[in-house]
């Protein structure tokens, strides 16, 4: 495989403003983490990206767009109470998130369609922070310990507290699915900024202010409860210091985080200062406390991340103190931002900050497991490439740009300092809303945008007399009910004759194109819209403490065509795959007059309109579902990508196998139009996949096909890593890599008893994480506090019994099953059998096992090239490879394509890499803080 290592794409990742997971912390919820936890990302530019933390995966589901002029600088989630179901049970609320960003208004998001779904503003001043009230806790009754109701009109939902810049704070409701005004709160004295908000219990609000001081309202009648003071500033430094942060522990203790640089304790009833602790060498700006109240992580315009911990007084001395457990420099900018998530086996803390990456940190495990990196780039890769002419699309916000990558210099023109790359064409999208997709067509003559109001189109061509190879673009006239609603994700086949449109509440459509006839001529769209339907499937029931997300989960995240244009695929967030087959139209239908379903004409007029564009045929074709009768089942996790297998010159099989990547890292192949298993498919279940494989962290972004010289290789990235599966040698099972790894002269074990969790030996299992990264050696700890305690009955301390305190929690029975990991090969013992039986019957099962790379990490891409696809290699074929070399890719297209032919050769591809240090920050505030 030839590499373009391309640095060339200036895409600048947003500062995060604001984290906010779904669900508040609990110590005494198991497991780890409920199906419909969230973590919400606001940056600067106004994207909100929606990331599900998968129990330790974290997978970037979708990105809600922004706008032009707009930033997230507070996000906060809300549940509505739960209501009677039919039967009885209790229906989940819907979770609700709103942010706010350099306005006088609330917004709440559309989860599903991923845009605005209301505004709530008023005549007070400028919004600064935004929480929301903790969630209705049903008290027990003293005598018999069961449950007390609500009181009678006692509202069970959570309003929302909004600080102003007038120095006043807005209480919206958030009663009967609306997001309305309530009441006012403003304090009697002077109107100083309102910085931080927080709720000390279910009817008081702590609010810091920009005057050296915290004041306590009771929203229930806005009544000033008290003012503390922290008085005057450092000796050199303003006279009033700024409270950028406020949190309350459990038990109501007030924690305040402020501009000098300290952090400051307040007694819950009687207000007054308990500890202060000066740990920051600049401003604090947010601090957060875990669940259960004993820990403290602030960070500040230092870089520092500051974890306390609460410790027992001295003997004789009833009151705990505070103290600094260590400090770390995980950002390196401001840490701006914190949010916290913790059950019985999971406790993390995320933080945010200019430099735009998120950091995982353990927080009940801090300095026993290591932190973790999300990616700062995006997920969905904002990418494309025409490989018939060689150019590579890009686009961020409200900007497209198209580059020429080229072999060498082809001529005078182009031969500019060596560079294999020019810029040929910039398009800027007018309007107010940032982009959302856009496509390349595979010729290079289509340039597809969407935003989520509008469908643009334009006509890619070469300007005559442009030695140079500059581009012209032309906007073409589009049919309103094309552009009208905007979409989510649009895609042209590669014939260039059909446009997918995926509408923002993920309905499909489909658009015929008619290609240009001259060069001097645009592409047309018919008038007429073809939409498709999808499999109806069955509703997930959460209970009601989980929440629901609606529909949320139905938002399709991929689509893509088969080569050869006749079918179509479509993957969503709940782990469904719809797919659709292109066929000639009979005469009864050609007018697009007869229903999909073949029912007569009805003289109900709303069905008539409801099915208006269903099944109808274009031109004389029509698309339909495919495998109706046995559709792809659910996926056991949301879909990641598709793509289909293209046919190389030794198969003789259709175009229609579809390849699956779930976020699990579960690798499936159907054939799309029967809905069954691919033979490959069947031979290789995910038992059988490298375990390396399935220990990568970093979910895929992306794929791509070696078909070249009968080859069949399936090439796999993320964010940090390249890996190629050669899909002719099927995967090693476990029985050949036991047998490849022990001795010769020792038996090999074929069958295994499933391991019973309780009985003695089971503290061999591999114990998960936090949430974070794996656990630390013990020579790496920066924290060499005690791993046991001395338990004393009585008072003979010599029968006092050591025990340590890294022993696993026992494992109840009944108690959730999410909390613990299990082996692979233990829950696929069925399909292990049955692949084992399918190899036997004519299935490649000699082959060696496949080998990790070998070489080193310096290696340069044309030593790859003659390790990996080299074809006079005295080596065994791999079945597999990859490698970490890569760092912050943000995406890897092909360019070798030739258009209406085979692709002959080796396959050639630019990677496009964006290192955070080719990404222009903000200068630090803090230069000499060593």
């Amino acid at each position: 495989m030839d590499i373009h290592r391309c640095r060339f794409v200036s895409y600048n990742p947003q500062a995060i403003n604001s984290l906010a997971f779904s669900h508040p912390p609990s110590a005494d919820l198991a497991g780890r983490g409920v199906p419909t936890l969230r973590l919400a990302i606001g940056r600067a530019n106004g994207d909100i990206e929606i990331w599900n933390p998968m129990r330790g995966a974290w997978f970037q589901e979708s990105v809600l767009r922004g706008g032009r002029d707009r930033s997230i600088e507070g996000l906060t989630w809300t549940l509505d109470p739960s209501e009677d179901g039919p039967d009885g049970s209790k229906q989940p609320g819907q979770l609700r998130l709103f942010s706010i960003g350099y306005s006088t208004a609330v917004t709440e998001w559309d989860l599903e369609q991923g845009r605005p779904l209301r505004h709530s503003s008023g005549n007070y001043g400028e919004i600064w922070c935004l929480a929301a009230q903790p969630r209705w806790q049903p008290t027990k009754r003293g005598k018999d310990g069961k449950f007390l109701p609500p009181a009678e009109g006692e509202y069970t939902g959570q309003h929302l507290a909004a600080g102003c810049a007038d120095g006043s704070i807005v209480i919206l409701s958030t009663a009967d699915n609306d997001l309305k005004f309530l009441r006012l709160v403003r304090p009697s004295t002077k109107r100083a900024r309102v910085l931080s908000v927080t709720f000390q219990n279910r009817h008081t609000i702590v609010a810091g202010y920009a005057d050296s001081s915290i004041r306590l309202f009771d929203i229930r009648n806005g009544q000033q409860l008290r003012t503390i003071s922290l008085g005057k500033g450092p000796t050199g430094g303003p006279k009033e210091l700024l409270v950028w942060s406020v949190k309350c522990l459990p038990d109501g203790t007030i924690v305040s985080g402020d501009s000098a640089g300290e952090i400051r304790f307040w007694d819950a009833k009687n207000y007054s200062l308990i500890q202060r602790i000066q740990s920051h060498l600049a401003d604090v700006l947010d601090v957060a406390v875990s669940s259960n109240g004993d820990t403290v992580i602030s960070g500040g315009a230092d870089q520092r991340t500051v974890v306390y911990r609460k410790q027992d007084g001295e003997k004789g001395d009833k009151k705990s103190r505070w103290a600094e457990l260590m400090h770390r420099r995980y950002h390196s900018h401001d840490v701006k931002t914190f949010a916290i998530y913790e059950t019985k086996d999971i406790s993390i803390a995320v933080s945010g900050g200019p430099d735009a990456t998120p950091i995982v940190l353990p927080l009940r495990e801090f300095g026993k497991e290591h932190h973790r990196k999300l990616s700062n780039l995006p997920q969905i890769p904002q990418l494309t490439s025409s490989p018939a002419s060689r150019l590579v699309m890009s686009f961020w916000d409200r900007e497209i740009s198209l580059w020429r990558v080229s072999r060498g210099p082809t001529s005078v023109h182009e031969n500019i300092d060596g560079q294999r790359h020019k810029l040929v064409a910039k398009v800027m999208v007018q309007g107010e809303e940032n982009i959302t997709s856009a496509v390349l067509s595979s010729d290079g003559k289509i340039l597809v945008v969407a935003t989520v109001s509008d469908v643009k189109m334009f006509a890619v061509r070469r300007r005559k007399s442009d030695e140079k190879g500059g581009l012209r673009i032309q906007k073409v006239d589009v049919p309103k009910a094309l552009s009208a609603e905007g979409a989510r994700l649009v895609t042209i086949s590669p014939d260039s004759r059909w446009l997918s449109i995926i509408r923002p509440n993920s309905d499909v459509y489909m658009a015929r194109v008619q290609p240009a006839s001259a060069t001097s001529e645009k592409p047309q769209v018919l008038e007429r819209l073809a939409r498709l339907k999808r499999a109806p499937r069955h509703v997930r029931h959460e209970k009601a403490s989980h929440g629901t997300l609606g529909d949320y989960e139905r938002a399709i995240r991929t689509a893509v065509f088969s080569n050869d244009s006749k079918v179509l695929a479509t993957g969503d967030l709940s782990g469904c795959v719809d797919t659709w087959a292109l066929s000639a139209a009979t005469e009864s239908n050609t007018n697009g007059q007869a229903k999909s379903n073949g029912a007569a004409d009805s003289d109900d007029e709303s069905s008539d309109d409801e099915d208006e564009d269903e099944d109808i045929a274009i031109e004389g074709e029509r698309w339909s579902t495919a495998a109706s009768e046995s559709p792809i089942p659910r996926m056991k996790s949301g879909i990641t990508l598709l793509s289909f297998r293209p046919q190389s010159t030794t198969q003789t099989t259709g175009e229609d196998r579809l390849m699956v990547l779930t976020s699990e890292h579960q690798l499936i192949e159907f054939e799309a139009l029967s809905g069954k298993l691919s033979d490959w498919s069947r031979r290789n279940p995910k038992a059988y996949l490298p375990a390396e494989f399935r220990g990568v962290k970093d979910r895929a972004m992306g794929c791509m096909w070696d078909v070249f010289e009968g080859r069949e290789r399936l090439w796999l990235y993320g964010t940090s890593w390249l890996w190629m599966f050669d899909l002719l040698q099927d995967f090693p099972s476990p029985e050949e890599i036991e047998a490849e790894n022990k001795p010769s002269g020792q038996l090999v074990q074929t069958s295994k008893r499933k391991r019973d969790p309780l009985e003695d030996g089971d503290n061999d299992r591999k114990k998960p994480n936090s949430g974070a990264g794996d656990r630390m050696a013990r020579s790496q700890m920066d924290i060499h506090l005690g791993t046991k305690i001395r338990k004393i009955v009585g008072s003979d301390e010599s029968q006092g019994e050591w025990i340590s305190l890294d022993q696993e929690r026992p494992r109840v029975p009944g108690e959730d099953d999410e909390a613990y990991e299990y082996d692979e090969t233990f829950a696929n013992g069925n399909e292990a059998t049955l692949a084992r039986l399918r190899r036997g019957d004519g299935g490649d099962g000699a082959a060696k096992p496949g080998s990790k790379d070998k070489s080193a990490p310096g290696d340069t891409p044309k030593k790859q090239q003659l390790v990996v696809a080299s074809g006079a290699s005295t080596q065994p074929a791999r079945r597999w490879w990859h490698t970490y070399k890569y760092r912050d890719i943000l995406g890897i297209v092909p360019l070798n394509f030739l258009e209406g032919e085979q692709p002959e050769g080796n396959l050639e591809v630019a990677v496009i890499e964006r290192p955070l240090w080719d990404v222009e920050l903000p200068g630090r505030y803090v230069k000499d803080y060593e």
